[in-house]
Parts: structure tokens; sequence; C-alpha cells
């Protein structure tokens, strides 16, 4: 046959990863996962803890548990309670390990310091209220680069950046989305959203000018929800559906956002596809809410520019997923990642690795990486500062800092004390709020 037919294989030292589940020890077990219908991932992962959306009588609620916490969980193993309404989305601060934000149906972000050793009862009071929307907060975004920037979205339609450390709103996208948010997702250095909207429209937005800067309309013309990512290069990445309801992933180009760089069906699931992309290897994997599956991509410049890796298969659906930073893998076992699936009564971590024969730390694997100092503060980021992320080497590893407290400290509290008679102040307390660890 003439040389041009042969099926050429694409290099790719990333064609042989490979998922395994942990061993049944390693699981965490008795968990009573969230039921709440609600596209977001319940669950949420950084080297040192894992934190799942719990089903909660009355309230709403999460659970914390130290990473080698494995096993049984405790019955009595106390959870974060402070939510009067089911917990919507969390997310753990990207520079401090300690702190985790949370969004609820109560229309309310709270903002959470976990301590190291274990509380001996629930945490009910979180360190600083975020009080702004008026309807559910369904997602919660942390700045990848700029210290306490905290992003929230709800089904008022509002997305609302804020302040941790001060408690106060920085800027709100009032007239952008017209409909429900379906998803927000922010650009390496955080300069730029993605977000996905019910009016399917997929909009790249500089948040401080508080400007659309691309617009594409119907990226995947079937109606069920739409999610778009950033991936490298300010390309975006979107999972949707087709107009014969089978399920999508698109690669765009914001230079030329009117045709797809690629478009693959995949299957005719109903389940939203929540992609989870790895900036160093760029991979992006895709966990159907639902599916039993984990499939992935690896992206690169080169036709068809999305290029399918392999799929990890189970028996059982998963409720969730986790995703853990690259600083909490392990290195010496060549793991690029690893997700904790959720199932109706635990999570099961699952590792994805690179076949090597080698000993040595591998660094074609591990190029350095965001660690956990931010690049930016709050207010340099919004007078219009741009910083990428400050990066680590894995080669010895990463060892997890000792707890470092959030402080929020209040500007002017004499000039926005509330009204008497609200129904609470935005923290605690009317004077400066410092929390003892």
């Amino acid at each position: 046959p003439p040389a041009m037919s042969r099926r050429v294989v694409r290099q790719s030292k990333f064609r042989h990863v490979f998922g395994q589940p942990v061993k049944a020890d390693q699981m965490y077990e008795d968990i009573r996962v969230s039921k709440v219908t609600w596209d977001s991932s319940f669950c949420a992962v950084n080297p040192k803890f894992v934190a799942i959306i719990v089903e909660a009588g009355g309230g709403g609620a999460f659970i914390v548990l130290p990473l080698a916490k494995t096993g049984r969980v405790d019955k009595n193993h106390p959870l974060v309670t402070g939510h009067t309404a089911p917990v919507l989305d969390i997310d753990w601060c990207p520079h401090n390990d300690n702190v985790i934000a949370s969004a609820s149906e109560d229309t309310t972000v709270m903002v959470w310091q976990i301590p190291d050793y274990v509380p001996v009862r629930n945490l009910t009071e979180p360190v600083v209220t975020l009080e702004g929307h008026s309807k559910r907060v369904g997602i919660i975004a942390w700045h990848p680069t700029a210290r306490n920037v905290l992003l929230s979205a709800g089904s008022d339609n509002l997305v609302i950046l804020w302040n941790v450390g001060t408690g106060e709103m920085l800027l709100a996208l009032t007239d952008i989305h017209s409909d429900l948010i379906y998803n927000v997702g922010w650009n390496r250095n955080g300069s730029l959203l993605v977000t996905t909207c019910k009016d399917k429209r997929v909009r790249v937005i500089d948040p401080r000018k508080r400007q659309v800067v691309a617009e594409k309309a119907r990226p995947h013309d079937g109606a069920r929800p739409i999610r778009a990512i950033f991936v490298a290069d300010g390309k975006i990445f979107t999972t949707g559906f087709s107009r014969m309801s089978e399920r999508q992933l698109g690669l765009w180009d914001l230079n030329n956002f009117e045709e797809p760089i690629a478009l693959q069906e995949m299957d005719t699931s109903n389940g939203v596809l929540l992609p989870f992309y790895d900036a160093d290897s760029s991979i992006v994997y895709l966990c159907g809410k639902g599916d039993s599956s984990i499939r992935y991509f690896e992206i690169t410049d080169e036709a068809p520019y999305v290029h399918y890796l392999s799929t990890y298969s189970s028996k059982e659906p998963q409720r969730g997923m986790g995703f853990m930073p690259k600083r909490g893998l392990d290195v010496s076992k060549c793991e690029i990642a690893r997700f904790f699936k959720l199932h109706e009564r635990k999570c099961e971590p699952i590792v994805m690795t690179v076949p090597r024969k080698s000993d040595l730390f591998q660094d074609d694997l591990y190029p350095d990486t965001p660690g956990p100092e931010p690049a930016l503060e709050a207010d340099e980021w919004l007078a219009g500062k741009d910083a990428e992320p400050v990066l680590i080497s894995l080669r010895d590893g990463y060892v997890p800092l000792k707890n470092r407290e959030l402080k929020v400290v209040k500007k002017n509290i004499l000039d926005n004390r509330p009204p008497p008679g609200t129904r609470r102040s935005q923290s605690g307390s009317d004077t400066n709020i410092s929390v003892s660890a």
C-alpha cells in the first residue's frame, strides 16, 4: 500500500495513562452523599483534606476528612453545618489548604477555617458570611493567582467577586446573563472568565471591565446544559449535546469563535459531562454525572487537536467527583491525576498513572506547577494587575504547609453597620473578626 495510507500512531507519553481504584481499605466509607439535583462536583480535595457535600436534615452540610483518614467514617464525625439550606458547591482555597468556601440554596457563601486536627463537634461558625445574592448560589470558584478573591454565581443570574479578607464585594456582573448560569471558569492567570448559560451562549468576560470580550451562541445545538473551561493558550473546551442528544466535546479559538477547531460526538448518555483539566499534561478528563466511566483526551496543537487517550471504566455510577491539584499527587508513583469518585455511601479515590520503569523523578511528567503562594493581592488584581501562578518544583514531593489562619478585617466597620433589626450582620459581630485556631 502507498506510504500515505499507513496509520501513523501518534507519539505521546500519555498514550498509556491508566486509571486504577485504590484498595478497599483506602476508600472513605459510610458517607451520606448529598442527593440534591445540581450539576456541581459535590467534592473538593487538596493535599490535606477531602470535603464532600452530604445529606443534612433541615440545613446544609459538608464533611471534611483528613486525607489519611480512610476506612469507615464515624457516624458522629463532625460536619460543617452553618448553612440553613442545602450546600450546592464547595471549593478549597488554592492558597491556603485550611480554607474552604461553600455556596448554598440559602443565598449565602460562607468561608471556613478547617483546623489540622479533627474538631470534637460540628463547625457552625464561618470566618465570614458573604451576602449579596437574592437567590440560591450554585457556583463558587477561587481566583487562581490573587489572594482572597472568590467568585460566586447565583440563580439571580449574578456573578459576584468578593474580597474574602475584608468580607466585601469587589464587583458584580449584573447585566450579562439573562438566564441561569451553568458554569464559570477562570483562565490560568485569572484575567478572564468563561461562562455558560441557559440562554445557550458561551461568554468570555473581562470581569474588571465588566465586559463580554467574546461570545458564541449555540456551540452545541442540543437543549441540555453546556460546560466550558479554559485550556492552554486561552483556547476554550466545551461539552454539550447535539440536536440528536448525543454528547459532544468542542475546542474553540477566541480569535475565530465562529467555527470549532474540533467537534466530536461521543455517545447518547444524558448526564452532563464535567471537564477537569490538567494544564501540565494538557489532558482533559470528562466525568459524566451518573456515568461509570472517565474518558480522557490530550489537547495538542496538531489536528485533530483533541486526541482520545483512553477510558477508565467501572461498574458503579458516579454521583460527583473531586480532582486533586498536582501538588497533592505521589510523584514517586508517576501519578498524574487522582479523582475522588462519589458513590451513594462512599468516596473512592481513582489514581491515574503513566507507567515508567525507572524510579527516578520523571521531570517530563512534572513540570513546575502552581504552588500555594498567591502572585497578587486582591487590590492589585482589582486595580488591573495580572500575574501568572507562582510555580513550585515537585522533585522532592510537596509537603503541605502548617495551618495558616485566614484573618478577616472589616474596613470602616462603623460606616457600614447594618440598620437595627436586620436579619444578621455580615459577620458574627460588629467588630473586627479574628479567628483563633
